[in-house]
Formats: structure tokens, C-alpha cells, sequence
């Protein structure tokens, strides 16, 4: 299979084996296929027409170096990226986020995991200087990815514009001079949300572009929250206002 990949652990084949990508091969560590998860994933990749092969686990850890694959690997194509105006045409005002530059895996599969949970519509990614979806990224946001529409952009600040030329108000976690506390501003929607990255924060051309700027109240001595923490926050906290509205 062209651009083919190989994914690993239970939870990311199994959200895999129900997301958009071509699936080739399930490989299975001999021994495991008796245990109940095991035996579902077997039955949903042979309901999908995927060959499933028997395989020593030695081959496995040859094949996908020192990871916890939990004796099951899925050769399948490249994850399908979204296109920036697929997701700005079928957002229906759901809030969208944006990452500047993360460049941790876990912390992009964190809010992965999290913009999933929450149901955004979609998420953006830098092309350059950033993580991007890879298998680890999957296996760590559980295949929450395999269920969201991500678009990697050539210029973000260009894509933010795009954004607000549909609608969206853009709003920046980022803490310093004029940053109003999450939970007390008044956040207009449709809202794309923008998050900093690790260590340099939001870059001052992201930064222009926010209708409003804001951070996390801090009541103890630590000052920040890494990337992933304080935009799971974030997020919940578009959730719950978008879910409070709905419930008036």
C-alpha cells in the first residue's frame, strides 16, 4: 500500500478499524489472539475484508521498535488530513482549534484527545516546526485522532484570517498584559481557539490576530500550566458554556 503506515495498541487499531483510512493488514502477536479485546479486533478487521496474519511477537518489536503495541499492529495508509475550507464549510459554528507550533507528541495527542471528547470541528496544525498526526500520536491519544478532521496549513496567521472571514472570532490562551481570566470573559462564538506552544508561547503574529486574549486563573505558586493542560481546560470550558447555552 502506497504511504502505508503501521499503527499499534489496542485502542488506536480499534478506533482505526472505524475511521476513514484504507486498512491492508492486521498483524497479530501469537498468544494474544485468545484474549477477548484481541478476538474483536480480529472479528471487526475480517467484517472490513483485512487480512489478519498470525505473527511471532519478536516480529513486531522488530518492526515497530521499543513501543507498547500490546501484541497488534495495523498496516494501513497515511493519516487522511482535512482540507482548511473542508473544515470551515462543515464546522456548523462548532469551535475549531489551532496549535502554534507544538512540537511534544504527547501533548498534541492530549488536546487531540481532548478536542475530540469536546467535539470540535476541526483542528489546524502548522506544516513546519510542529508535530503531526504519527503513530505514536495515535497510540497516545487512544485513536481519538482517527475521529476528528485535521488540516495541516502552510501559514496559520493566514488560516486564522481565513477563519474570521467565515465568522469566527479568534481566541488566544495566552497569559500577560491585557489576558482576561477564562472563565469571566465574554466569549463571543463561533470561537476558534488558539494554543501557544511549549516553552516560546503564541507567536506575536498569532497573538495580533486575537479578538480577545485570555488565561488561566492562578491561585498557587506554580505561574503556568503546560500547552496540553491549559488548553484541555480551555476547551471544556467553550464545552460546558456551548452546553449551558443549549440548556436554556
Amino acid at each position: 500500500m502506497s504511504g502505508s503506515e503501521y499503527l499499534y495498541g489496542r485502542n488506536a487499531v480499534h478506533e482505526a478499524l472505524h475511521g476513514r483510512r484504507r486498512h491492508r493488514l492486521l498483524l497479530v502477536a501469537e498468544g494474544t489472539e485468545r484474549h477477548g479485546r484481541v478476538q474483536e479486533l480480529i472479528a471487526q478487521a475480517q467484517a472490513r475484508r483485512v487480512e489478519v496474519r498470525l505473527v511471532p511477537r519478536r516480529e513486531l518489536d522488530r518492526l515497530l521498535g521499543p513501543v507498547n503495541h500490546q501484541g497488534i499492529a495495523l498496516e494501513t495508509s497515511s493519516y487522511p488530513y482535512a482540507r482548511l475550507d473542508q473544515i470551515l464549510s462543515q464546522a456548523g459554528g462548532r469551535p475549531i482549534l489551532a496549535l502554534d507550533h507544538l512540537q511534544d507528541p504527547q501533548n498534541l495527542a492530549t488536546l487531540l484527545r481532548t478536542a475530540e471528547a469536546v467535539g470540535v470541528a476541526g483542528v489546524l496544525l502548522p506544516e513546519r516546526r510542529a508535530a503531526g498526526v504519527t503513530p505514536a500520536v495515535v497510540n497516545a491519544s487512544a485513536g481519538a485522532v482517527e475521529h476528528l478532521r485535521i488540516a495541516q496549513v502552510v501559514n496559520l496567521a493566514r488560516a486564522l484570517d481565513e477563519a474570521r472571514d467565515c465568522g469566527y472570532w479568534v481566541l488566544a490562551l495566552e497569559p500577560g498584559p491585557g489576558a482576561q481570566s477564562l472563565f469571566e470573559a465574554d466569549i463571543p462564538t463561533p470561537v476558534l481557539l488558539v494554543v501557544g506552544s511549549e516553552g516560546r508561547g503564541m507567536s506575536p503574529v498569532l497573538l495580533k490576530r486575537a479578538d480577545l486574549q485570555v488565561a488561566l486563573p492562578m491561585r498557587g505558586r506554580v505561574t503556568s500550566l503546560n500547552a496540553a493542560v491549559a488548553g484541555s481546560i480551555a476547551l471544556y470550558e467553550l464545552f460546558r458554556r456551548e452546553t449551558s447555552d443549549a440548556e436554556r
